[in-house]
């Protein structure tokens, strides 16, 4: 390896490493937060604690490990390009490309290993991380009671509205649902204003303590045939009741304990691959008999055996005829009411059977895209490095600050495009083979982009192309130009060369100034070249222009080109905008949102242009050492909408301020 290979990699390494602890430090931390409420309160081990932050750690690598390397890329180039030391290799014959290629070679490679990592890994650590959480939950009945939802203790499923007290054991507003054996449903309710929990270290039993309620249950005829809708309910009102549940299982808890548990997280891709198919499989064979049974349910064999068709003259059988004629006005009647019959069944079988198929889908595309995400995450370290290394070098900007905010930036961009898809690909609406891939996908042209920007040596976003053609159509020649185009008297001759030598030297610096046209300055030139002094003579001596002037009035001008073109963009911003509303609610909405579209570009164009002209602003007055507040954030914005009057105001300032250059 060479020298310069050797430094790039250990600068990126050590700026890699450091980020990326930084960064799992924070979002193990912020885990720590979300399930604090599992943690706190319950006596649990440093080991299990330990354990749990173990376990938790591989699922956070997902998100830092993408970050870390757009991040640590943007640092370390940003820092090569700050420091010159680019433009060092630069003066040596070593492209971008060049020093980005041992740090290619080890993306690529971590880039590998991260698969082997959500293969491997992060399937091992989910399937321990669910366990122990389940345990954890198991160690304290009343910290495993979530308020504002059904929590189940044994044979009784509790709903609390609010907790207090010490470990929660005070409850308030409390419906439980009491299992009775092996009965299937909840015949049992019982509600109470408060309850409490009270237990003893000595006994596996735990009280729970129900005060001012009442019992609510529903008898059940042990002959199936003879239960009715209309059950006979027993109801009782209490001050007092007493629940007494068996802890022995929750103070005995085995936090080793790992039972056939099965997410989609879970698995790697061989187990994914397997449990697609089955799923697919599972999924068309319950489809299929449906599709069967729904058939058979019409009844359309039985129509032929138990309805005889009336005889028909064969004068009329090629003519079009109500299929309830063929049929005895008693036999119509009945297949009527046997086909709105057998139309209800089937749609209330379709609407269940729709939303049990809809999860087995939403199970189906959790798997697909858990698949595909372990190999999109490979893809995804080599394209953000390619993002950020030619970023870095072109915004030219190392350290923590404006590298860390670019970087949050884009992460969040490409998390969210990734976060969405994935949601929307649950019930199929993206496909999730895509929706896996698609964050990625949109990035990639964007890396290319920069790379070949990078590469080139060309400024991030090269607006000129775009405005110079703009400029172009709405420019018009300058005060200057058509004066400059005006020819001399022989009376302007004549007074030029009664002038003495500092006199045409001043004419000749200074003919802007003095509002005489290009013309003037010319002649003066001949008459001081005929009298021995040449313009290399005045070029040395600073006399053959004010450059000052001249450079003020170059951005004078960029100002006025870039303000008019963004005024006529201003315009039409306005005009396209309300053209489209207009259109839009009265009934042409095709031609509104278009015209609404091209607007919205409009609008980028005249905000671009804006910023450029003052930008112009910013640079002029910096040049006539004029403090002033083109730099202000509240002034570019009151500028924005105010522009119609910001632009003829500035063009009249900024030309008087150009007259008091000497």
């Amino acid at each position: 390896m060479k020298i310069l290979d050797r430094y790039i990699l250990s600068t990126y390494l050590k700026t890699f490493f450091s980020v990326f602890t930084i960064l799992m430090l924070i979002f193990i931390l912020q885990s720590v937060w979300v399930y604090i409420s599992e943690l706190a309160g319950k006596d649990l081990e440093i080991e299990i604690i330990l354990k749990f932050l173990i376990y938790v750690s591989p699922r956070i690598v997902v998100l830092v490990l993408p970050l870390t390397i757009l991040l640590a890329s943007i640092m370390v180039f940003g820092g090569f390009s700050e420091n010159y030391e680019f433009a060092a290799m630069k003066s040596t014959g070593i492209s971008l490309q060049r020093a980005m290629k041992s740090l290619s070679v080890f993306i690529v490679l971590l880039a590998v290993i991260s698969f082997f990592f959500a293969n491997s890994v992060i399937p091992f650590a989910e399937f321990n991380f669910y366990s122990l959480r389940r345990n954890i939950a198991k160690v304290k009945p009343a910290m495993a009671i979530a308020e504002g939802q059904f929590n189940q203790l044994n044979d009784i499923n509790i709903k609390v509205a609010e907790k207090s007290g010490e470990n929660g054991g005070f409850l308030k507003d409390v419906i439980i649902h009491q299992k009775k054996g092996n009965v299937r449903g909840n015949f049992t309710v019982i509600k109470a204003n408060t309850g409490e929990f009270i237990s003893d270290d000595t006994s596996d039993i735990l009280q729970l303590v129900l005060f001012d309620g009442n019992y609510y249950d529903e008898i059940q005829d042990k002959d199936y045939t003879k239960r009715t809708k209309n059950r006979p309910q027993v109801k009782s009102t209490f001050d007092k009741y007493i629940i007494n549940i068996d802890v022995s299982q929750f103070n005995n808890v085995d936090f080793e304990n790992k039972e056939n548990i099965t997410k989609h997280t879970m698995l790697n891709v061989k187990d994914l691959k397997t449990a697609i198919d089955s799923l697919n499989t599972n999924r068309n064979n319950i489809l299929e008999t449906f599709s069967e049974t729904m058939l058979k349910r019409t009844t359309y064999h039985n129509l032929k055996l138990n309805f005889k068709q009336n005889e028909l003259d064969s004068i009329t059988t090629t003519e079009a005829v109500d299929i309830l004629k063929l049929y005895e006005e008693r036999n119509s009647i009945q297949i009527i009411d046997l086909a709105l019959n057998i139309i209800k069944k089937a749609k209330n079988d379709l609407t269940s059977k729709s939303k049990a198929m809809l999860n087995s889908l939403v199970n189906v595309n959790k798997h697909v895209v858990a698949l595909h995400d372990k190999f999109a995450l490979g893809l995804s370290c080599i394209i953000l490095f390619f993002v950020g290394a030619p970023l870095g070098a072109l915004i030219r900007k190392g350290g923590i600050g404006l590298p860390l905010i670019i970087a949050i930036l884009i992460f969040l961009t490409y998390h969210f495009i990734g976060l969405f898809a994935k949601n929307s690909s649950e019930d199929s609406s993206v496909d999730p083979v895509l929706a896996a891939w698609l964050s990625s996908l949109i990035l990639l042209p964007f890396s290319i982009y920069l790379t070949n920007r990078a590469t080139k040596d060309r400024p991030l976003i090269d607006f000129d192309s775009v405005l110079i053609p703009l400029k172009q159509l709405v420019a018009s020649k300058s005060d200057s130009e058509i004066f400059d185009s005006q020819q001399l008297t022989s009376e302007d001759t004549s007074e030029l060369e009664s002038f003495e030598n500092e006199k045409l030297i001043d004419i000749v610096k200074n003919f802007r100034q003095f509002g005489l046209s290009l013309n003037y300055k010319q002649r003066a030139l001949k008459i001081l070249n005929s009298r021995g002094i040449s313009e290399l003579q005045l070029k040395m001596a600073g006399n053959l222009s004010n450059q000052k002037y001249e450079n003020a009035l170059r951005l004078y001008i960029d100002f006025k080109e870039h303000s008019k073109l963004a005024l006529v963009l201003n315009i039409l911003t306005i005009l396209l905008g309300l053209g489209g509303f207009v259109l839009s609610n009265n009934g042409i909405p095709v031609i509104g949102k278009i015209l609404s579209i091209i607007a919205v570009l409009s609008l980028l164009f005249f905000v671009v242009l804006f910023l450029k002209s003052t930008s112009n602003q910013s640079d002029f007055y910096k040049l006539l050492s004029i403090k002033f507040l083109t730099n202000s954030f509240v002034f570019i914005i009151l500028g924005i909408p105010l522009f119609v009057l910001y632009r003829p105001f500035f063009i009249k300032k900024m030309k008087e301020d150009l007259l008091k250059i000497s």
